[in-house]
């Protein structure tokens, strides 16, 4: 398998300063809305990245949820994601639409989101994903795929009928953009990418080399 002869050569776009908007948080909009247009499988899905206490990084995909001033997230406070946003509260997503030759990324600072709201989205979320919220010590050993299906069945049936609650180690976060990277794949790999960092209460948008 030769990986090295592996390539495209992009050429479904351009992004230029004179059209992208003026504020980052709507151009991601703009963005958002095309993939999903496009059809693209969950457009939402995007790569979070945080740091551990041994300064190692670490990532997975998680599922945007909503974003306005803020984007966001859900997860057990438990696992290795929330032990290292516990210790350090910067953490970075990157989302990629192949279809569309484009990529996003976005850093910032996170915390919780509150009980209140935490708990109204725990609610709309399907009856299977709540009971999974309880079933999963997420990111600890288990014995075996086993325990967690009869883990399950017990939950199931103890809550048959009744609400579920929220479980305390279950919650949101909110990552506080202050950084985002705009790339639209071009021919002859000459990408546009466009930088936009906050610099006090305003955007500062740049180009850079691709």
């Amino acid at each position: 398998m030769n990986l090295a002869a592996l390539r495209e050569n992009y050429q479904k776009g351009e992004l230029l300063e004179t059209t992208v908007h003026i504020d980052p948080i709507e151009q991601f909009k703009i963005w958002f809305q095309e993939a999903s247009n496009a059809k693209v499988i969950e457009p939402n899905a995007m790569f979070l990245s945080t740091v551990g206490h041994d300064n190692k990084p670490a990532g997975r995909i998680v599922l945007l949820k909503h974003v306005d001033e803020a984007f966001s997230f859900f997860t057990n406070y438990h696992s290795r994601k929330g032990a290292e946003l516990a210790q350090h509260a910067h953490a970075s997503l990157t989302f990629f639409w192949g279809e569309l030759e484009r990529q996003v990324r976005i850093e910032g600072n996170v915390h919780k989101m509150s009980e209140v709201l935490s708990t109204e989205y725990f609610h709309q979320r399907p009856r299977e994903s709540q009971l999974g919220a309880w079933v999963s010590d997420q990111s600890a050993r288990v014995d075996s795929r086993e325990y967690l299906e009869q883990r399950y069945t017990e939950l199931a049936k103890e809550y048959e009928g009744k609400e579920i609650p929220k479980p305390a180690h279950w919650g949101g976060y909110e990552l506080i953009p202050s950084y985002f990277e705009f790339w639209q794949g071009r021919p002859s790999r000459l990408h546009d990418r466009i930088v936009y960092e906050k610099n006090g209460q305003a955007w500062e948008r740049y180009r850079i080399a691709p």
